[in-house]
């Protein structure tokens, strides 16, 4: 007997949202972030180090390192593909910029692998909605995209995508090649050729990016949802076991390449037992797939009886999506970096939250539309509000509290930001009157107004707050501070350092133009740049007779990045 379909949907409630403005929207959401801004500290300006050595010929390519310093993620493809980048760009184009270009291409593909996925969740037979009793509901094509169209605004939606979603990562790698593997097994039921091409690179792009175990996992519990989601003829039952079979050779095959490149390691930590830890832990949870979460949850409660109709056919529209998350979150605790492990979450999430939407009651979708709207648009005045105080003083109070938490900062105007950020702005006011007034009733439009305030806000960051945000966020200031010191002594072209991390050696040779070279060799630089963090054991393992401590440098908003320069001492003439 058949379960009642929670999704009651008629044809005109999955109306098509126009493809130029869907991709106009993309555009806008994935260039800020991409484009005129320096490498951030950390993980981007760290990856972007190993980028540049690969292309510049000072590492090798199958174990990326600088000075002896190997990444923390063991990842290969990130790399390449960020230093090929580099080494076939145009010499006007800078290396920082280059190496982004193809991390641009992976977002796209997260977004485009997370519509095509759910597409195609979407039209399997268990996934339709309740058919009328004298026609009306919603074709099966036409139903599909709107749900798709659906499932990729609660992808943008998300607040944890806009950073890690703009940085040259192996994260954002892994984002985009299981994007591509989630796509893939949400095809491959009614299509052969292009989902096992995305599976296959999928696959392998997850164990070059650094994640074999979660490829294995991802591929086998794959498998299993296409091998329980049979059909009920003979040859149907034989094809589901082939193509399960097929997956799950390929899921095999990911591990053997990871076995043959040595990418398996043992790195599970389980976070202490304290409460404070625990509630940082579903802090991020809560915050970081909003607004995803809530409404994945509300799709496994309507869909309750679709997701197990039987203890051996689970609907594969759910299946595949919570099987993707329960992993990502099994992983997210057992690692170091859980706000980095959650990002792989977002597709899955979001692709279960459109299930929701042909549910939702008249009430919660406007409970939605005014938490958003007031939650965003209070984000964007408080962004447009501190912005005029740096650059006017008015009001005082944020202009005293960019000068506390940036001291140093001179901000600056620029027409071509503005006229982006004030065009944005506009937008969303009009999106909110169309969102306001009477139109037919598309089944996507509760995502509108999440989407469009979360990429309005994160817009307006990458060009009204862009100066505040790489004065404190990248190590320009702190490049330039050490620079003023070593100028005046017209200092060669080369450092040596002692304790200095990937990151911060990257950017004295990207902002300074600065060689810079391990202390214990035998190249002696007029200079010396020393961690403050490793200077204790600097005594026992370099000789400080020929230095001089002349100053000491720190960043100007975050004094754990507190630099030593010693100079050379000039040696007399006999």
């Amino acid at each position: 007997m058949n379960r009642p379909n929670p999704a009651i949907v008629a044809q005109a409630a999955v109306q098509r949202l126009p493809r130029a403005a869907l991709a106009l929207f993309c555009l806008a959401y994935i260039l800020p972030g991409f484009i005129g801004r320096a490498p951030w500290r950390s993980d981007d300006i760290t990856a972007f180090g190993y980028m540049a050595a690969l292309a510049a010929g000072a590492s090798s390519w199958m174990s990326p390192q600088i000075m002896g310093l190997v990444p923390e993620v063991d990842a290969l493809l990130p790399y390449w593909l960020g230093a090929w980048a580099i080494q076939l760009a145009p010499s006007w184009v800078s290396p920082e910029f280059a190496a982004r270009v193809p991390f641009i291409g992976l977002l796209m593909v997260t977004l485009i692998g997370t519509w095509y996925g759910t597409y195609q969740l979407a039209r399997s037979p268990q996934a339709q909605p309740l058919p009328f009793a004298f026609g009306g509901e919603a074709l099966p094509t036409d139903y599909a995209r709107a749900l798709a169209d659906g499932a990729l605004l609660a992808l943008i939606a998300c607040l944890g995508l806009a950073q890690p979603g703009h940085e040259t990562t192996p994260i954002l790698a892994q984002l985009g090649f299981s994007a591509l593997l989630f796509y893939g097994f949400a095809a491959f039921p009614s299509r052969l050729s292009l989902p096992l091409l995305a599976t296959a690179v999928g696959l392998g792009g997850l164990v070059l990016s650094g994640a074999p175990t979660l490829a294995t996992l991802l591929g086998l519990g794959g498998s299993l949802t296409l091998l329980l989601n049979t059909g009920e003829g003979p040859a149907e039952v034989r094809s589901a076991r082939l193509r399960a079979a097929t997956m799950a050779a390929l899921a095999l095959l990911a591990a053997s390449l990871a076995s043959a490149l040595q990418l398996w390691h043992w790195r599970i930590a389980l976070p202490p037992a304290a409460g404070q830890t625990w509630l940082g832990i579903g802090n991020l949870l809560v915050w970081f797939t909003w607004p995803a979460w809530p409404l994945a949850l509300w799709t496994l409660w309507r869909w309750r009886r679709h997701l197990v109709r039987n203890l051996s056919r689970p609907s594969r529209h759910l299946a595949l999506p919570l099987w993707f998350i329960l992993v990502t979150l099994g992983t997210t605790l057992s690692t170091t970096s859980p706000e980095r492990t959650l990002l792989l979450a977002l597709p899955a999430l979001a692709s279960m939250a459109a299930f929701a939407l042909p549910t939702l009651g008249r009430t919660v979708a406007a409970l939605i539309d005014w938490f958003t709207l007031l939650f965003f648009s209070g984000c964007a005045v408080i962004i447009w509000l501190v912005w005029v105080a740096m650059q006017t003083g008015v009001p005082w109070q944020p202009a005293a509290n960019v000068e506390r938490l940036a001291p140093g900062f001179v901000p600056s105007f620029s027409i071509v930001p503005f006229l982006i950020a004030l065009a944005a702005s506009g937008a969303w006011v009009w999106l909110v009157k169309w969102r306001a007034g009477r139109h037919r009733a598309a089944i996507w439009k509760s995502m509108v107004l999440p989407a469009g305030g979360a990429a309005l806000c994160w817009l307006l960051l990458m060009t009204l707050w862009l100066p505040l945000l790489d004065y404190a966020r990248s190590y320009v200031t702190l490049v330039h501070r050490t620079l003023i010191t070593m100028r005046p002594e017209q200092a060669g072209d080369c450092a040596n350092n002692f304790g200095l991390n990937v990151g911060q050696i990257t950017a004295f040779e990207l902002h300074g133009h600065l060689l810079v070279k391990p202390a214990d060799t035998a190249t002696e630089c007029r200079w010396l740049i020393v961690n403050r963090d490793a200077a204790t054991s600097m005594p026992a393992t370099l000789d400080l007779s020929p230095w001089t401590l002349i100053s000491q440098q720190s960043h100007p908003t975050d004094n754990s990045d507190n630099l030593l320069i010693y100079k050379r001492k000039v040696q007399p003439t006999l």
